[in-house]
């Protein structure tokens, strides 16, 4: 068989893998492409495959990075059968649909400037129509069920502990009466987390393909994140301000009403103290009921909660916001609030119009508590930019800016390896995805170390051949030099404003050594970048 690495590999968005047997082909996740203008570009080429050509999209959750081209493929020639959790189901029916609508928006808010421009107009990457098609393709399935697909496919789900639904893969594919057993991580998350259950360990794989978000990362204890976030949202308060928090509406939203609803509910909080705490997104709302409605995959703490009479998603301080009118009628009020908005990267929806209205004032408070891929509004503006383009407005950056890790939804380096511990027959070779080079190599390198595993970290179109005793290279996806150079040269162009920021804010001086590790992790950046550019030159012939 053969396995193509065509997303998440090298970087953290646009999962898509390919199984290729000789009877088969089998697609684990198709996602979309989050991130940079260039990045996102990558979302509306061609498949390297034949749509109508796959028999079978096996889905590891709902999160649009692993969910977002689903509707693109049915679109252009998908009939096949789409595997996943129940739960992940239910969460696609909302989020697939909350993509269309804002690829149908981007396209006409494009078109009109086209039409202006006397340019050829553009069709939206996929419509909702191509969105609720794609739903009838869907075949939920329970945790911990083998399924017998066809007599030489079987698939089992395990709880990744990610976000309601999310799951761990185990494949097992039977070619010339020989099995070979694969995992797919999907996106692990941490133990001990709110809500869902802890993720589960897999006993044996001949290969694993795993993820690598935080594989050179400890995340913060989430409590310690929780009170760091209220400590901030009252010093925001008594001074008058308002905090702003960007959140995946699936997942990340969920956990922070559950710990807002903690101290809120069990804490001593003077009344004057109790912030209104605002879900500025439909999605997000939406997102919420289908939780409720899934209680019974919830942790036991979770369960007894609901059991005792407290909906954790409810407390007198929290207001859910669908109507357009109300969410701007936040940005017009001055009394101090939280403002919990989707995306969780700042990339699109409401959250970048509070951004626009808030972030020039100095009272104001915008915490991060999620993953910010490169290229993104959210990764510039922790990266310290002092100035952004906001729907057409440039805004200066004041506000107070905060990093709270321990909210994370991904299982950090200790956790990961933790992970792989639980196997009780190892594999025989590990691919680390969804993860940034940088992230890949140390937990490769602490693989290796650990368990003496060799790992591959494979590029962007990768293919290897792979049977029980073996693997081999095939071939990879070729990008186009040309285009692939003017990628190259506007992430430097990117980097090296981060670069001057960075010099700005330390006013040549770099004593401080958060600082220090900033500039040096920057410097190296834009060598390597300005390398990759020579490299390409001189393969391009120029």
């Amino acid at each position: 068989m053969q396995l193509s690495f065509l997303g998440a590999a090298q970087l953290v968005t646009g999962s898509n893998y390919l199984i290729t047997t000789k009877n088969h082909n089998i697609l684990i996740d198709c996602g979309m492409f989050q991130g940079s203008k260039e990045t996102e570009k990558m979302n509306f080429r061609e498949f390297p495959y034949d749509p109508k050509s796959i028999d079978i999209l096996i889905l590891t959750h709902a999160h649009i990075d692993h969910s977002g081209r689903i509707p693109k493929l049915v679109k252009e020639g998908f009939r096949g059968r789409i595997l996943s959790t129940k739960a992940t189901f239910d969460l696609c029916g909302i989020m697939l649909l909350d993509s269309a609508k804002i690829q149908e928006s981007d396209a006409e808010w494009d078109n009109r400037k086209r039409q202006r421009a006397g340019e050829t107009m553009i069709e939206p990457l996929y419509t909702s129509e191509d969105a609720e098609q794609s739903l009838k393709y869907f075949e939920p399935y329970l945790y911990n069920q083998r399924v017998d697909i066809n007599g030489e496919i079987s698939i089992r789900f395990r709880d990744a502990g990610h976000i309601l639904g999310s799951s761990i893969l185990e494949l097992w594919i039977t070619e010339e009466n020989k099995t070979t057993k694969l995992v797919f991580s999907g996106d692990l998350g941490m133990p001990n987390r709110p809500i869902i259950k802890d993720p589960e360990y897999v006993e044996e794989a001949d290969y694993l393909i795993m993820e690598s978000t935080y594989g050179d990362t400890f995340h913060p204890p989430l409590k310690e994140s929780a009170k760091q976030m209220i400590d901030i949202i009252n010093k925001t308060a008594l001074r008058g301000g308002t905090v702003l928090i960007p959140s995946f509406a699936v997942g990340r939203t969920q956990e922070l009403i559950y710990e807002l609803n903690e101290y809120y509910e069990y804490s001593d909080v003077e009344e004057y103290m109790k912030v209104p705490i605002y879900i500025d997104s439909p999605m997000a709302v939406d997102a919420t009921e289908v939780f409720q409605k899934n209680s019974g995959s919830f942790d036991q703490a979770t369960q007894d909660l609901i059991l005792s009479g407290d909906n954790p998603f409810a407390f007198s301080n929290l207001h859910y916001i669908k109507s357009q009118e109300e969410s701007m009628a936040l940005n017009k009020s001055d009394y101090p609030k939280v403002i919990i908005s989707a995306s969780g990267m700042a990339t699109a929806g409401r959250i970048r119009h509070h951004l626009k209205h808030n972030l020039w004032n100095p009272k104001n408070s915008l915490i991060f508590v999620g993953y910010q891929a490169e290229g993104t509004l959210g990764r510039l503006l922790l990266d310290g930019i002092k100035k952004v383009k906001l729907l057409g407005e440039e805004v200066n950056v004041a506000l107070e800016i905060y990093d709270l890790e321990g909210f994370s939804g991904h299982a950090d380096q200790r956790v990961l390896l933790d992970w792989l511990n639980g196997f009780t027959k190892k594999p025989k070779k590990i691919f680390l995805v969804h993860g940034e080079v940088e992230a890949s190599t140390v937990l490769a390198n602490e693989i290796d170390k650990k368990y003496g595993i060799k790992t591959i970290i494979p590029n962007l179109g990768s293919c290897y051949r792979i049977d029980t005793d073996s693997i081999e290279v095939e071939k990879a996806m070729t990008i186009e030099p040309e285009l692939l150079r003017e990628e190259i040269a506007k992430e430097l162009d990117n980097v090296y404003n981060q670069f001057n920021s960075l010099v700005s804010r330390s006013n040549g001086l770099f004593d401080e050594k958060l600082l220090r590790k900033d500039f040096d992790t920057l410097k190296n950046r834009l060598l390597e970048l300005q390398n990759q550019l020579m490299d390409l030159n001189i393969l391009i012939g120029k």
